[in-house]
């Protein structure tokens, strides 16, 4: 249940996050390390978790080993493709098909990109206007307008969990879609899940048809 914050602006409810000046200042450097670039490997977000996705009526669900320039998603549904490994720092998108042990490369998409950060693209402004208890993790709710790149503004709900500083709920303010991240794990994810399986072969002929692409909800 999302409870009203009784508070007049988002500094307050930071101040809110510590009841002592010594858990303040460490929520202040949580921050800190999680918004640095991702070009130095030291700070790189990193995690696993179960990612749920509602467009409409329809919903996914699936695992994803998550490193800034590089994750993998494991499918929980039937069809050909188990695995998809996204290599933005290759610009290029890899299917493996463990039946026949095949992989199938194509083309990185920026609209593949999880949406993981706490600010959002194209973010003019956000606001608290609650609280919740989102799988075992505190959150602060936020109302975030956003500019589209046509100069239309947008409005979402997120939830930021504020013991693991990250966003576990994004959803779009007219309910057509909304993002779910369950069971994060933070912490370090092996190279190897990134890389190609040695003994998969390249498919030369492949029908595009038969993969789903895991794209995210357009903002």
């Amino acid at each position: 249940m999302v409870r009203p914050l009784r508070m007049n602006n988002a500094d307050t409810v930071l101040f809110s996050l510590g009841s002592r000046s010594m858990n303040g200042w460490w929520f202040i450097l949580t921050a800190f390390l999680f918004s640095i670039d991702a070009g130095g490997p030291a700070w790189a977000l990193e995690f696993v978790a179960d990612q749920i996705t509602r467009i409409d009526r329809h919903s996914s669900r699936v695992t994803i080993f998550y490193r800034d320039e590089m994750w993998r998603l494991e499918h929980n549904r039937p069809g050909p493709v188990n695995v998809t490994i996204v290599r933005k720092d290759k610009d290029i998108v890899w299917h493996l098909l463990p039946r026949t042990k095949h992989f199938k490369t194509m083309p990185y998409d920026h609209e593949q990109h999880p949406k993981v950060a706490e600010e959002l693209e194209g973010e003019v402004s956000r606001e608290a206007i609650g609280t919740e208890l989102l799988d075992g993790h505190p959150t602060v709710l936020y109302e975030v307008v956003v500019e589209a790149p046509g100069g239309t503004r947008e409005g979402y709900y997120q939830w930021l969990a504020t013991d693991i500083n990250f966003p576990l709920k994004l959803a779009k303010k007219d309910g057509s879609w909304i993002i779910e991240y369950r069971h994060v794990r933070i912490g370090a994810v092996s190279d190897l899940l990134f890389e190609l399986p040695m003994n998969y072969l390249p498919l030369e002929r492949f029908d595009t048809s038969d993969v789903t692409e895991h794209k995210y909800p357009a903002m």
